[in-house]
């Protein structure tokens, strides 16, 4: 990828400084090329928005579809993890168990690795830290959600900005940290997790968790439409509940509007079906993207949940990973997440190149989504 001329991360930070702060809101809606509001209503041209616009313009289309990407690679070596984002121009990558080395200094080397051959646009670096039964950083003893739904909101965000600070010292950006799932079932899967069995405590939690990680990492709602309805596994299975618009509106949209809200600037798509509103898994669907933009106002970042996830169905129309991937950023993810085991990232990517020069998905998708993912990445670089 050619970098644009002139623009350091050093640059990118004064930007920002004149922006006061707006360039690093990673508002941006995935399917717009304009400017938001808040820029438009500016007398002066947005920096971010202007480099994001020459990067666009030099890349070819494989550097798009690449750029919407997230993905992983084993081990601990940073020289494998910058070499991996390099060879395939990742948007992201996501950090897993098998990542995690001893202390926080070497996971801030292999963080910073994968920044180094362009500080202004490093890629987005994901973790699953919610606490609790899901937490990563074996440093990190911050309460999960099973204590915390019994506390205060005020203990949710303490513990939410605190374990943000310990995510970005080892140089991580992203968290996919909020459960925005309410159920009231002790069976279900998810119910070690959430942060509240009702709509009113979990809407509460979830929007102190996103204050608490505000200005430090990029925050995440997951998983959206919500996990609450049914007791099955997303991991071994597509859930499939009998639930209706109004239904979900009064039981499960609730959180996920608080923590829109407080400016989560990520949304995470299960693999899970309300057929009262559309039969297709909501990873996969247009349906849930518009309600997610249309009745809930989020212009931010959409991301699947992890996309093999759909290939251990066993499901026969799940098996072809690149259809998938196709299928997903056709439904409205601005990015595709998956821990690809031994699936070679290129099986990946070339189907959407494909599909893109078949005419099957919009060039003008693709270009809004990287340039959406540009303006979020220069905007990290920028307030360092």
């Amino acid at each position: 990828m050619r970098r644009a001329r002139g623009m350091t991360a050093a640059a990118l930070l004064v930007l920002a400084t004149t922006l006061g702060g707006c360039a690093a809101s990673g508002s941006a809606h995935p399917r717009e090329a304009t400017p938001t509001p808040a820029v438009r209503a500016s007398s002066a041209p947005d920096p971010l928005q202007g480099y994001a616009d020459e990067r666009l313009r030099n890349m070819t289309l494989r550097q798009k579809v690449a750029s919407l990407f997230m993905l992983h690679a084993p081990g601990t070596d940073p020289a494998a993890l910058r070499q991996f984002v390099d060879r395939y121009g990742l948007g992201g990558v996501i950090l897993m168990p098998d990542n995690i080395p001893a202390t926080p200094q070497a996971l801030a080397a292999e963080t910073a690795a994968t920044r180094a051959s362009d500080p202004a646009l490093p890629p987005l670096v994901g973790i699953d830290e919610e606490g609790g039964d899901v937490t990563r950083l074996p440093w990190d003893g911050q309460p999960g959600a099973e204590a915390l739904r019994s506390l205060p909101p005020a203990a949710t965000q303490q513990a939410f900005a605190q374990r943000a600070a310990l995510l970005k010292q080892a140089g991580v950006n992203l968290n996919f940290g909020t459960v925005a799932d309410v159920t009231a079932d002790p069976h279900s899967f998810i119910a070690d997790r959430i942060l509240g069995t009702d709509p009113a405590s979990a809407a509460a939690r979830v929007a102190a968790s996103v204050t608490g990680e505000r200005g430090t990492v990029l925050s995440t709602l997951k998983h959206f439409p919500g996990h609450g309805e049914t007791e099955a596994d997303s991991h071994h299975t597509v859930p499939t509940a009998a639930v209706d618009h109004a239904r979900w509106a009064a039981q499960d949209a609730p959180s996920f509007r608080a923590g829109i809200a407080a400016g989560a600037e990520v949304v995470m798509f299960g693999h899970l079906a309300y057929s009262g509103v559309d039969a297709a898994p909501a990873s996969l669907s247009p349906a849930w993207h518009r309600i997610l933009t249309d009745e809930l106002g989020f212009h931010g970042v959409t991301i699947t949940d992890d996309l093999r996830m759909l290939q251990d169905t066993g499901l026969p129309q799940y098996q072809d990973a690149g259809a998938n991937a196709v299928a997903a950023l056709a439904a409205g993810n601005t990015m595709v997440l998956m821990i690809q085991g031994a699936e070679d990232p290129d099986a990946l990517i070339d189907p959407v190149v494909a599909a893109v020069q078949s005419g099957r998905l919009p060039l003008a998708q693709v270009d809004a989504d990287a340039r959406a993912l540009l303006v979020l990445r220069a905007s990290l670089a920028a307030r360092g």
